[in-house]
């Protein structure tokens, strides 16, 4: 029988009791892998910087979720926020890491500040996070899955999207070098194409603060390089794989999935 969570000897893959921190659960995917695994029965801690936003995602999800505040960028929140979670959680059998930002503009615009903001967030908060989760994922034989793009792994950069495109393939080798360094935990990158997310909070935020006169001179250039497909994926089956990869089971191994919307007919 595959088994998952902590002491997965003892919690079977149709046990619910996964107790599980999601990264960046306040709005747009992560608030929806938070909210629908908690709904099925797992012990999720929600972490994220706002957290007035939390707090309203854990009162919406029930009694098994809890809001912590967590600054990804910032070392002693992220450890502080782990460590909290762990505590209140009885442990961690699985990590999410949905936090990223993707700002818009020609790669010669990008100035200092904001590729460190983008590296911060996207890839230094990521191995912050893991590191400080790794005592109790290995107690676990835990799983780790990482929101990463198909920019990184199935298309060229897109133009005025450079400092994301890079970051998520700095994340992608970044979730390499966990899994050789630290084999007794999966690490799983989920490459991810075009997702709205769910309604209002939940809505993806990705293009917030966008120059969106920018957006749309560079819209066509994606449609016309095959970067846009045309559809959505409906964020409920991003949630059902993210629960199918941490529960996967001690003996098994995802490096990778892929999740992309189909064309439309």
């Amino acid at each position: 029988m595959l088994t998952h969570g902590s002491n997965r000897g003892t919690t079977s893959v149709g046990d619910p009791r996964m107790k599980t921190v999601v990264v960046g659960a306040s709005s747009g995917l992560g608030r929806c892998i938070a909210t629908h695994l908690a709904g099925n029965g797992c012990h999720v801690a929600m972490l994220a910087r706002r957290k007035d936003r939390l707090d309203a995602v854990a009162e919406e999800a029930g009694s098994g979720a809890f809001a912590v505040a967590c600054d990804v960028t910032d070392e002693s929140s992220a450890r502080s926020a782990i460590d909290e979670s762990a505590k209140r959680l009885g442990g961690i059998d699985s990590l999410v890491y949905a936090t990223g930002i993707g700002p818009l503009a020609r790669i010669e615009d990008f100035d200092a500040a904001t590729w460190r903001r983008t590296l911060d967030t996207n890839v230094v908060g990521a191995a912050l996070v893991t590191a400080a989760a790794l005592p109790h994922l290995r107690r676990s034989s835990g799983a780790v899955a990482y929101l990463s793009s198909v920019q990184s792994s199935m298309t060229q950069p897109w133009p005025g999207m450079g400092t994301y495109s890079v970051s998520k393939a700095a994340l992608d080798k970044l979730v390499e070098a966990w899994r050789i360094e630290h084999p007794e935990v999966g690490f799983t990158r989920v490459s991810v194409g075009e997702c709205m997310g769910g309604d209002g909070e939940a809505q993806s935020q990705f293009a917030e603060g966008w120059d969106m006169d920018l957006a749309m001179e560079l819209m066509p250039i994606w449609t016309a390089r095959g970067h846009l497909s045309g559809g959505f994926i409906d964020v409920s089956d991003l949630a059902n794989l993210i629960e199918t990869v941490l529960r996967g089971g001690a003996g098994v191994s995802i490096p990778s999935v892929t999740i992309t919307p189909r064309p439309p007919l």
